[in-house]
Formats: structure tokens, C-alpha cells, sequence
């Protein structure tokens, strides 16, 4: 693999019994890229995730995550990854401090990375709390806080933000830009396509096992802007919404030399209205 190419994926399937979960699959993670892979629950997000780091085996197809055989891997490759689930539990009889600290001493990290890491995640004024008495929002800061500590090359978040109020949602969003920045790998399952279109650099939709679609947000949404239209709001209050046109190009022109204009938007389809003019389904199927 080529050196900034941290995971690739090609031609995965996974078999269950008679069912197909995932069909012919490929793709690749960049140093430094957050990739969204975006899909309603059941549509195979964290089967992959399961098979890229080693959990499962595939049916076909090869993956490679930092230039390894995931169907064979090394225990110390663990040592350069991080994984954040919907079941990664903590240590509830213990303090958050002492949560990290064991995690800690298996990664072999300096104990001050502990306290780098809970300023961070926004928990170091709660290190002495005990991890049962955490609000939900504290838990999965908490369980980001272990996936990062060791500073892995690649992070996997399955729904890392599901159920947080908009608040700690937002802080765990600049967390992972940061992390970004600083050159780590994001490989992001969500169906949350507001979240995947304001942090992605690009996205894979996911429907029943197929990649149904693949680009950045902003390519996906411009793809499939057929018809293109304009919302306005004037000074008067009035609304109006208006196809691109010779015309319509004219009136809009007069209302801005009138200064008529409070706002005006365009209206491309957002990551949710083209998965499902993609697939004919909302993602809460």
C-alpha cells in the first residue's frame, strides 16, 4: 500500500449462512482523512468495522490496515489502532483517572499523556469522579479518551455522538477535527448525515450490504441537484422559491438593486435526501 494509505478495502463480502451482509465492498483510508461510512442500523457498518480489525473473517475480498492482513493479524497492531463502540465498556468501581491509568500501563504511556488526554476529551476536572456516577455524555468521553490515549495512526468510531445532547456532540466533533489535523485516520460509521457532512472529507453510503454511492458531501449533494432552485426570504417578509432561470436570474437582480433581500439560499439536496433518492429508503430503516 502507498505510504499515507492506512486501510484499504477491496472486494469484501461477508456471508451469513444464506444472508449476503456485505457485497463486494471496497475503499481506502488516507493519513489524516476522516471517512464517513454512512448507512441506516442493519446495514452492515459495523460488520466491516468487525472485519477490518480482525474480529471477524470475510467471506472474499482482502483487507489491509496499515499494511497488514486483517484475516491474520499481529496482537501488535492493536498497539496502533483505537476502537469506540456502542459496547466499550469502563470500569465503573473506578475513577476516571484510574480507568486511563490501567489502559495506560498495557499501552505502555507515560502517565502524563493521562492528563493530556482527559483535557482533551473535556474530563480532567472530573479524573477523580467514579466512572458509574459519569452522565452519558461524561461515559463516552471517557471511552474516547481510552481509544485515544495511546495515539493510534487509525480511529474507529461506530455512532460515537448516538444519544448525546448537541452540546457534548459538538465538542466530540472539534475533538476529532483536531485529531485530524494532527494526522490521524477517522473511520467513522454514523447515520447521522449531518454529522457525517460537517466532519467527512468523503463518505460511503452504505444500503444493504452495497456501496451505493461514494464522494465527498459537498460532490454527492451537487450530483444530485437536479433541480435547481433558490429559497429567499425579502424585507417584507415574503418567501420565495425560485428555479435557476434567464428570468428568474432578473428578478432576483431587481430585488437586490432594491435591497429587497433579508436572505437567500441555495437548495442542493442534503447527504439524507440523496441517500434516499439513492436508495428509496429513510435511514431509519
Amino acid at each position: 500500500m502507498e505510504q499515507n494509505i492506512l486501510l484499504q478495502l477491496t472486494h469484501i463480502s461477508k456471508r451469513y449462512k444464506t444472508e449476503l451482509a456485505l457485497k463486494d465492498i471496497g475503499m481506502t483510508l488516507h493519513k489524516g482523512e476522516i471517512l464517513g461510512f454512512l448507512g441506516p442500523s442493519g446495514a452492515g457498518k459495523t460488520t466491516t468495522i468487525k472485519i477490518i480489525t480482525g474480529q471477524l473473517t470475510q467471506t472474499s475480498g482482502e483487507a489491509r490496515i496499515l499494511g497488514a492482513d486483517s484475516s491474520n493479524l499481529d496482537v501488535s497492531i492493536y498497539e496502533k489502532i483505537g476502537v469506540v463502540s456502542d459496547n466499550s465498556g469502563v470500569y465503573e468501581r473506578m475513577s476516571v483517572w484510574e480507568n486511563l491509568s490501567v489502559f495506560a500501563r498495557i499501552w505502555r504511556v507515560p502517565k502524563a499523556r493521562i492528563e493530556e488526554t482527559l483535557k482533551q476529551v473535556g474530563l480532567l476536572e472530573h479524573k477523580k469522579k467514579q466512572a458509574s456516577k459519569l452522565s452519558k455524555g461524561q461515559m463516552q468521553r471517557l471511552v474516547l479518551a481510552r481509544a485515544v490515549l495511546h495515539k493510534p495512526r487509525i480511529l474507529f468510531l461506530d455512532e460515537p455522538t448516538s444519544g448525546l445532547d448537541p452540546s457534548t456532540a459538538l465538542s466530540i466533533h472539534r475533538m476529532l477535527l483536531d485529531l485530524k489535523k494532527e494526522g490521524m485516520a477517522v473511520f467513522l460509521t454514523t447515520h447521522n448525515m449531518e454529522e457525517a457532512t460537517k466532519l467527512c472529507d468523503h463518505v460511503a453510503l452504505l444500503y444493504q450490504g452495497n456501496i451505493v454511492e461514494f464522494g465527498t458531501p459537498q460532490e454527492l449533494c451537487l450530483k444530485y441537484n437536479q433541480k435547481k432552485q433558490y429559497r429567499l426570504l425579502l424585507s417584507d417578509g415574503q418567501k420565495a422559491t425560485l428555479d435557476q432561470s434567464p428570468e428568474h436570474a432578473l428578478q432576483i437582480a431587481e430585488w437586490m438593486k432594491q435591497d429587497k433581500i433579508e436572505s437567500i439560499h441555495s437548495c442542493e439536496p442534503t447527504l439524507e435526501s440523496v441517500f434516499l433518492q439513492v436508495t428509496g429508503a429513510s435511514l431509519s430503516v
